[in-house]
């Protein structure tokens, strides 16, 4: 399993979401991993929890599943990583391969759905 964590994150507050990851046709578990975590909706999310933890709370992501006949993606977790040892997951995300587009997944609808049709932040 690969993993992502929280590493000191730039400052932008780009909203723009990544349609496409760019590959090869060769997307592998890091490269579906890496476009999760680049993601600025992610990045943004990231700060917040940390900030408001003062640092305490962690961001990490995960691949959950690589890529089979039947579901021909990695899905990819971004959860939060307690002091205490425990997580809560944040965001499910599907990386399709080859192609590389990411959905996210719409916990109101249980959906997957475009980046563009994501709006973590809407309240």
């Amino acid at each position: 399993m690969t993993f992502a964590s929280t590493q000191p994150l730039d400052k932008s507050n780009k909203a723009t979401a990544m349609k496409v990851v760019a590959t090869e046709n060769n997307l592998d578990e890091k490269k579906a991993l890496d476009a999760v975590w680049k993601l600025p909706q992610v990045r943004r999310k990231a700060r917040e929890i940390e900030r408001l933890s003062r640092g305490t709370i962690r961001v990490a992501a995960a691949v959950d599943s690589s890529p089979t006949e039947d579901a021909p993606y990695y899905v990819v977790k971004v959860f939060e990583n307690h002091p205490d040892k425990s997580t809560h997951t944040i965001y499910w995300f599907r990386v399709l391969n080859p192609s590389g587009v990411i959905l996210a997944l719409d916990i109101v609808q249980n959906q997957y759905i475009s980046l563009e049709q994501w709006k973590p932040d809407a309240r």
